[in-house]
């Protein structure tokens, strides 16, 4: 429920506060007052788009702050805040602030959200329905989401089951279609592919392996080469005739003996063990190398042989092993990208057929549930429609086949028979302006008993309609107030008498500046302004009076 709601430098209000109850509260005022603004502004506070053109002249930017209390049991809501990091508790402050440079800044309890949540959470707090709503109603296409916003929770189940199902299949089709598509339009390709990957493939090519393979065929074509080079070097730093490394171990140990003489001695001694025992070291590794060194021409064979192959496949696809792997990820993903993905296209028409069978048996309990929701539906509208003088009309849910899509298999309309004998016609061709404002009204009824939502706005939903219609009008606005929170703008005297509170929205202007005010009015200054209404400027105590029993009267 809204409890209170502060809006600042918003179109030509500079500051108002207004604060609200459980019931009926009718907002009134001289046509341009700033009625409207006011539910232009809530619509803002909601999620609504923004424009610097709502920003009063000479301001830096509007404000519109909203205080809300949220009933224990609303679930959905709370699981949206708390996906979002905002504390769930029973109150809850929306702001908004729309700056000159087109911006909009947004916050929930005080942590700032983006549009798409504050629209997410506004859609539980407060339905404004306005002329636009009947615009909506008479457009078809829209019929069927309005029936099933009349569903329960277990009828929004079977209709998700359905549209993932139908999302599911939409996309298996698309990949069946663009993969026949493509195996048709680019046979020749395909099949190029398959036989370069299968060619490649069959060789098992390493990255780097035919350098690996160069180096090791090298070393076997220079393997006498090899071997006596190593063997002289080892001779020449070790062996019996004469030991290079024996005199330099003599020369390091004595020079270790002058150490303690001289500095200089002594860096020269540790130079010279570092060198020896580097040497020492590089001999024993080539005495293990020369140990282990052996001609094998049954490997320089194989190598000769793989070489060969690599060679083959280098001179086709690429200048070496990894220019031939690149080419190869390369025709994969094309590949891939032709044929679909790696499943076989018999297995996925298996699977579509399979999906198919699971649309067609979730279309049917949804269309079932529709059904069951049109016959109740109908009955409620048609009370409704009683309640306000169309106790002639009566209301039909049509349903008509129509392609798969993601709402079902299902075309709906609202249609209407104004009077006996007549038929059922479609909305637009058969409602007038003050018939749409009252089937609106008997919709919103109905709906009002089903919706978590505790606040609704009504914005001059009235007109078109006098006399005992304005009356029963009025009527079900109240009576929807007496299920949460109805706040209304009317032009007429029964709308505004039967209403729990009345707030007058006036426009006072100078030369430099325009500005609306609002106050909550008095029963004496209620009676006044219903008695203006009924009896023009020149307010007489008859009028007077009629307002009073007007007031007195309605809610009974």
């Amino acid at each position: 429920m809204l409890l209170e709601i502060s809006i600042k430098n918003f179109a030509i209000i500079e500051e108002i506060s207004l604060t609200f109850d459980n019931g009926m509260t009718v907002l009134t005022g001289e046509t341009g007052a700033g009625k409207s603004i006011i539910i232009d502004a809530m619509n803002l506070m909601l999620g609504a788009r923004s424009s610097v053109e709502v920003i009063r002249h000479g301001a830096q930017k509007a404000e519109i702050e909203g205080f809300f209390s949220i009933e224990k049991d609303n679930a959905a809501l709370k699981a949206i805040l708390e996906d979002n990091g905002i504390l769930a508790s029973d109150e809850l402050i929306i702001r908004r602030e729309i700056l000159q440079n087109g911006r909009s800044v947004s916050r929930i309890n005080g942590h700032m959200v983006n549009l798409a949540t504050l629209r997410s959470v506004g859609q539980f707090l407060v339905d404004i329905h306005g002329q636009h709503d009947q615009e909506e109603l008479m457009k078809p296409n829209r019929h069927i989401n309005m029936l099933d916003a009349f569903g329960n929770e277990t009828f929004w189940e079977v209709k998700k089951q359905y549209q993932d199902c139908f999302d599911q299949y939409r996309s298996l089709r698309k990949r069946v279609l663009d993969k026949q598509k493509n195996e048709l339009e680019h046979k020749s390709r395909i099949e190029m592919l398959e036989f370069q990957i299968a060619e490649i493939e069959s060789v098992a090519l390493k990255s780097g392996e035919d350098k690996e393979l160069q180096l090791q065929r090298e070393k076997l074509l220079n393997h006498k080469q090899i071997a006596d080079t190593l063997t002289n070097a080892y001779v020449m730093l070790d062996n019996d005739d004469f030991s290079s490394l024996s005199n330099i171990r003599s020369a390091m140990n004595d020079l270790l003996t002058l150490e303690d003489f001289d500095p200089e001695y002594k860096e020269m001694s540790t130079s010279l063990s570092e060198s020896y025992y580097v040497l020492e070291e590089v001999t024993k590794r080539l005495g293990d190398v020369i140990d282990d060194l052996d001609f094998d021409g049954a490997l320089l064979q194989q190598i000769e042989a793989r070489l060969d192959v690599i060679n083959s496949i280098t001179r086709k696809y690429g200048g070496s092993v990894d220019d031939v792997l690149d080419y190869f990820d390369n025709i994969s993903k094309e590949y891939s990208l032709l044929t679909g993905n790696e499943e076989s296209t018999d297995d996925m028409e298996k699977e579509l057929k399979l999906l198919e069978k699971e649309l067609v048996l979730a279309a049917t309990n949804l269309s079932q549930g529709r059904h069951e929701l049109a016959k109740i539906l109908e009955t409620d509208i048609k009370q409704e429609l009683s309640d306000l003088y169309m106790e002639k009309a009566d209301f039909q849910v049509h349903f008509e086949k129509s392609k798969f899509n993601r709402e079902g298999n299902e075309a709906v309309t609202f249609n209407i028979s104004t009077n006996p004998g007549e038929g059922f016609k479609p909305l637009v061709k058969v409602a007038s302006g003050g018939e749409l404002s009252r089937l609106m009204l008997a919709i919103k009824s109905a709906f009002s008993r089903r919706e978590d939502k505790t606040s609704i706005v009504f914005d001059e939903v009235d007109t078109g309609v006098s006399g005992r219609v304005a009356q029963a009008i009025a009527q079900k606005i109240y009576k929807i107030g007496s299920h949460g929170q109805v706040l209304a703008i009317s032009h007429l005297p029964q709308v505004i008498a039967i209403a729990d509170y009345q707030f007058f929205i006036e426009k006072r202007s100078s030369e430099t500046s325009t500005v609306s005010t609002v106050r909550l009015l008095t029963d004496e200054e209620r009676i006044e302004e219903i008695a203006k209404m009924l009896a023009g400027s020149d307010v007489t105590d008859t009028a007077r009076q009629q307002a009073k029993e007007l007031l007195s009267g309605l809610k009974s």
